[in-house]
């Protein structure tokens, strides 16, 4: 799968007009605030139907009109051309695939496998666990979109939970939680099976990166218990302290992950720089993973990532880039992007939102 073209009207700060995308490699290179973030925003925002920056869909309007729209034109791995069109206006979304309407995001996930390489990305080595966990359940779903019925059926389940513990309403536990423990118990299988397959391509790449052997990644599931009938009991144990806090107190949703070394936790003596890395090293094991598991190469989306490894990391990183079916990166102008080009690389130069090539 690769983009051919990407056509915006009123995308925050992007000039109106059609960008030619049909190089493996493309690079956009600019100042801050020139609009390089915003365009892989958009070629996200297409893959997946939301933003990786905000969850106010109004943001991405320019500012002073009241729509946008944007479509990507690809080619899919048969190399059929297909069209993805999104369109907000007045609070409302409605995106088309090859002019057709979408009703779910769902339907979007492996039509442009896209994994998207950012400075947040350090919340997964740093920040709390719903940040890994959002990572770990993102990486399942990228090749098994069943987990995304998993995933709100049990939102959906905590939720009217949640409800039931605040209003004390102890003639309905028994059966919400036999629901609960049966979609908690499906979670917790799944992401253990795809941690243990993951730290097989994790474990290796970030020794071979960093020259740190045996970091793996670690799940530690709120509930120890692994059968329906032993977790159905343990919850029953600990209703009493449910219902004096008004909420589900264990479950997926309460799950750890966390980043070991010989035994130890890894990350709180890690410096900023193996934290750093860490996270780069995640996303990039996340694609390998993916090309493994399905067969199908994706699309990274890099930005401005490389900047803050050093360069002895940055070079070797860039020759273990995992494969890919299109490549953007954003740079700096200062940056060397040329060591990394090729010949076939497409490189615009972006000044507030207007790109030349």
């Amino acid at each position: 799968m690769s983009y051919l073209s990407l056509s915006c009207f009123n995308f925050r700060n992007i000039q109106n007009g059609t960008i030619d995308l049909s190089s493996r490699e493309v690079y956009f290179v600019g100042e801050n605030g020139q609009g390089k973030s915003n365009l892989l925003e958009c070629l996200y925002y297409v893959a997946y139907g939301n933003s990786f920056r905000t969850h106010n869909d109004g943001e991405l309007i320019t500012a002073g009109e009241k729509e946008t729209n944007f479509r990507a034109i690809y080619k899919d791995n048969r190399d059929h051309v297909s069209t993805v069109s999104v369109y907000l206006q007045d609070g409302k979304k409605k995106i088309e695939k090859n002019a057709k309407t979408i009703h779910d995001r769902k339907e979007l996930v492996n039509t442009i496998p896209t994994v998207l390489f950012c400075h947040d990305d350090l919340d997964f080595a740093s920040g709390s666990p719903e940040r890994r966990r959002f990572f770990v359940d993102q990486s399942l779903s990228m090749y098994d979109n069943s987990y995304i019925d998993v995933s709100r059926q049990f939102k959906k389940i905590l939720k009217t939970r949640n409800i039931i513990l605040k209003e004390k309403k102890n003639s309905l536990i028994d059966v919400v939680d036999a629901q609960f423990v049966e979609s908690a118990i499906e979670i917790m299988k799944r992401r253990k099976t795809t941690i243990l397959s993951f730290n097989r391509v994790f474990t290796p790449l970030y020794a071979e990166i960093s020259g740190i052997d045996n970091v793996k990644i670690d799940y530690v599931p709120s509930w120890k218990k692994e059968t329906i009938d032993d977790a159905f009991n343990a919850l029953v144990e600990k209703r009493t302290i449910d219902f004096q806090y008004g909420m589900s107190m264990s479950g997926p949703h309460r799950d750890n992950i966390k980043f070991m070394r010989n035994g130890c936790s890894f990350v709180p003596t890690a410096s900023t720089g193996q934290r750093r890395l860490l996270s780069l090293l995640l996303r990039a094991a996340q694609a390998k993973f993916f090309t493994e598991i399905s067969g199908k190469k994706p699309v990274l989306l890099m930005d401005d990532v490389l900047l803050e490894l050093d360069p002895d990391k940055r070079a070797k990183f860039s020759n273990l880039l995992p494969e890919y079916d299109q490549l953007f990166c954003t740079f700096l102008p200062g940056e060397p992007y040329e060591r990394y080009k090729k010949t076939t690389t497409r490189v615009y130069s972006l000044n507030q939102g207007t790109l030349s090539e």
